[in-house]
């Protein structure tokens, strides 16, 4: 295994990981090793030399993310153990009758391993490194996945290049470790998808919103239904299996519209009751007449990735809210969405109760949404906790 370096924190600085946090900032940091690199394995221990565990370096507000703490260690059996205990935990989530077999294996901090995503799709596997210290480990991961799955028709993607931080990833390409990189295609609750690994947005589909596309298939039957910012129209699949009457997929992407158009060929064929529209969803909102949908899904990319814009963000979520709520008719229903880390649930919520006084309508909450139970949160590390949404009922 890499050799470990070793970092000493203050004095009084260690309490954070005595609460099973684990970030290490740099204010915590006795100094700082002469010569270390970004990503080099390093082991932490207190002002007295006691062992605190084990993680990646990096130079930056975050200097270390804990892989183990004290009683852990990284032998050659590590990320065995890692990608099986995650993938065990999902084996309990999916049920056994084959209708979903895309998932989130590992969900960086959820799973104990900062920095590193794998997402599966079928028979493909998308490894996403967050941060050097992970992709330098990245053909050791692979070797771990071939164990875990066998490798009987089995393909492993590195994916990257844009979630490392830019100095280093313009120098890593995307990289098919085994097999293929050809689009796969998926079940998702019995319904089928399509992605591409290589160019989809983050690893290819967002597995995230599997539950909540369930639910709003519940609530369809008979309604008019907008799926806003569609990306590739998970949601209007659902919709038109719960029986919408129809449904309008609006994204400002043409290639996100294609793929909508794919997968509802793929789920339910012809079918004259989906429109969709490559627009600007604001710009679409605004041309709609009041009251004209009985179901608005508002899904955004995030609004907001660091701290000093989550003002403009907020405000941004306001006004496409209240928007929102304006062209539904009494009784309508709202699923809105935000997936910025920086926008906590407690603020989303607020912005939403602004949202709801700017339209002048009674609103009622009958869901709080989260990101599905294959992207866990630390108990620990409440910052894991990124998707947050309601389900809002409009008089």
């Amino acid at each position: 295994m890499e050799s470990q370096l070793q970092i000493t924190l203050k004095r009084g600085r260690e309490q954070n990981l005595y609460r099973r946090h684990p970030w290490i900032f740099s204010g915590a940091l006795q100094a700082i090793p002469e010569g270390i690199q970004d990503g080099d394995l390093v082991e932490v221990v207190d002002a007295s030399g006691n062992k605190l565990g084990f993680g990646h370096f990096h130079h930056g507000s975050i200097s270390i993310k804990l892989l183990g703490f004290a009683e852990e260690g990284m032998d050659s059996g590590f990320w065995d153990r890692k990608l099986g205990d995650a993938l065990s935990l999902r084996r309990r989530l999916f049920p056994v009758d084959g209708s979903t077999d895309a998932y989130r294996w590992v969900h960086g901090e959820g799973d104990g391993l900062p920095g590193l995503v794998i997402d599966v799709y079928a028979n493909t596997v998308v490894i996403q490194c967050h941060s050097i210290g992970m992709h330098r480990q990245v053909q050791a991961i692979a070797g771990a996945i071939e164990r875990c799955l066998g490798n009987d028709n089995l393909s492993i993607i590195d994916k990257s290049r844009d979630s490392l931080p830019r100095d280093y990833g313009r120098n890593v390409e995307h990289a098919v470790l085994l097999g293929s990189a050809a689009p796969v295609t998926f079940r998702e609750n019995g319904h089928r998808f399509e992605c591409d690994v290589l160019t989809g947005q983050k690893t290819g589909f967002f597995l995230d919103q599997r539950d909540n596309r369930k639910l709003v298939a519940r609530y369809s039957e008979g309604c008019r239904v907008l799926n806003a910012f569609s990306y590739t129209g998970g949601f209007s699949v659902y919709a038109l299996a719960g029986g919408a009457r129809e449904v309008i997929s609006v994204d400002s992407s043409q290639r996100a519209i294609e793929g909508c158009l794919n997968h509802l060929a793929l789920n339910v064929g012809p079918t004259g009751n989906h429109q969709a529209h490559c627009q600007d969803v604001h710009d679409y909102l605004r041309s709609a007449e009041a009251s004209s949908f009985d179901l608005i899904v508002l899904d955004p990319p995030a609004f907001a990735k660091t701290l000093d814009k989550r003002h403009q963000a907020v405000q941004a979520y306001k006004r496409l809210n209240a928007l929102a709520m304006q062209k539904l008719r009494e009784g309508g229903m709202l699923f809105s969405f935000s997936c910025s880390q920086v926008v906590g649930e407690e603020l989303f919520y607020h912005t939403l109760v602004a949202a709801g006084i700017e339209s002048r309508r009674p609103v009622r909450v009958i869901h709080k949404l989260s990101q599905a139970p294959d992207h866990p949160v630390n108990l620990f590390h409440p910052e894991g906790h990124y998707l947050k949404g309601l389900g809002l009922v409009v008089g």
